[in-house]
């Protein structure tokens, strides 16, 4: 590990469970699911379906003509962003824009935009195509709008590597700021694909579970034996990060430390997971963070409640921390899979854990084999502080991530 270590000193988030980090934590540990039953468009073909939307407004800060420039996702990452850098107490731009980057994660963009450009193009006899469509589609929109906004002029790093970007938008930003080239990063991931054309790709590919018949709330189950599916999210997590010396210097404290950051590559399936992938970005994180498997006190699973995507993981834990080795938990069961913003806010209930010293539940688990290998967190549990937290993001196209957090 460096011995430049990196603080995270503010957090923000816009999720289906609230407009902020403090109403996300509150309803992790209430274990209030933020899943709610979405109309479809049944005479296009897409069904009624289970997801987490985010149903309060958004952009209201803004004059409608501004407003007109954003994609969903961008509206989404602004407001997480925002409460982020105040909880830093930095001031509206960066003190040294060269020496401030930005690091976002999405997996599809702007694809709401994208939604209505095609819709408008295929429905109407002489289509208004949107003329901000392309700068609001494109992946680096949000990162390009937050680098405005505070005046982040080190670095624009956008990545887009499915269900991990976010994640990874986070590890590399560690690395930045280690090797010296920024003092401060504003990093994480937004993503808002519940629009028609994209939840009807997801029906089409058969991984999305059914909405349960008896409460809808309760549609995503990881690590139950009765799991038949993810269950799509939307919404934005944010989280500054700086060098301790920077952040020491202008008196800022660490909510926490981003101690270790590993990935590997499956190089196997477009869509299975691999055991053996998800060890060595286990393993290489711990190693980055300098720790053994004993000394790490709680896992974030990635936990997307497949069939063989809860197996895997769970075997791929065992490998490293032994069965049944470390307490993990899965919080997509309430606040749904936001694809490529998922590793960023599932890394503020990590964060929020340590601040609260409270493990978050697994909810809806009933029943479940994988238990046999994995101590999967039923109910909220104290937290050793002396401990890490391992915080898992795994995507389709084989991308693993895993993120070590320690206390401040």
């Amino acid at each position: 590990m460096s011995a430049q270590a990196v603080w995270i000193t503010g957090i923000g988030a816009c999720s289906a469970l609230g407009p902020d980090a403090a109403s996300f934590a509150d309803a992790l540990a209430q274990g209030r699911s933020g899943i709610a039953l979405q109309p479809g468009d049944p005479a296009r073909g897409v069904a009624p379906f289970a997801a987490a939307a985010v149903t309060q407004p958004l952009g209201q800060d803004m004059p409608p003509a501004q407003r007109n420039l954003h994609d969903r996702h961008s509206l989404m990452a602004l407001q997480a962003a925002g409460e982020a850098w105040a909880q830093a107490g930095l001031p509206a731009t960066a003190p040294a824009p060269e020496r401030a980057a930005v690091a976002w994660g999405t997996g599809l963009g702007g694809s709401n935009a994208l939604q209505q450009s095609y819709g408008e193009h295929l429905t109407r006899e002489t289509p208004r195509i949107h003329p901000y469509t392309v700068v609001r589609v494109m992946s680096n929109s949000a990162a390009s709008h937050l680098a405005m906004r505070h005046g982040l002029r080190a670095a624009m790093l956008t990545i887009s590597n499915a269900c991990a970007s976010s994640a990874q938008a986070i590890g590399e930003a560690l690395m930045l700021l280690r090797q010296g080239r920024a003092d401060l990063a504003l990093v994480g991931g937004s993503e808002a694909m519940l629009n028609p054309g994209s939840v009807a790709a997801w029906q089409a590919m058969g991984v999305m579970a059914p909405p349960d018949p008896e409460d809808v709330a309760r549609s995503c189950r990881p690590f139950d034996d009765g799991r038949r599916g993810l269950v799509l999210g939307e919404g934005a997590a944010a989280l500054v990060m700086e060098t301790a010396s920077h952040a020491r210097a202008r008196g800022a404290s660490a909510l926490a430390v981003l101690a270790g950051y590993g990935h590997s590559v499956d190089a196997v399936h477009l869509s299975r997971p691999d055991a053996d992938g998800q060890e060595r970005a286990l393993r290489a994180a711990l190693a980055d963070a300098g720790i053994a498997p004993a000394q790490v006190g709680y896992v974030n699973a990635h936990g997307t409640a497949t069939d063989v995507g809860d197996a895997v993981e769970a075997e791929s834990l065992a490998r490293v921390f032994g069965p049944r080795g470390v307490p993990v938990s899965a919080t997509k069961a309430l606040h749904g899979h936001l694809i490529g913003a998922g590793g960023a806010l599932e890394l503020i209930a990590c964060v929020q854990a340590l601040r609260r010293g409270e493990l978050p539940r697994n909810a809806h688990l009933r029943s479940s084999a994988l238990e046999a290998v994995a101590d999967v967190v039923r109910e909220p549990r104290p937290f050793d502080h002396t401990k890490s937290i391992v915080s898992n993001s795994f995507a389709f196209g084989g991308s693993n991530v895993s993120l070590v957090l320690q206390a401040g």
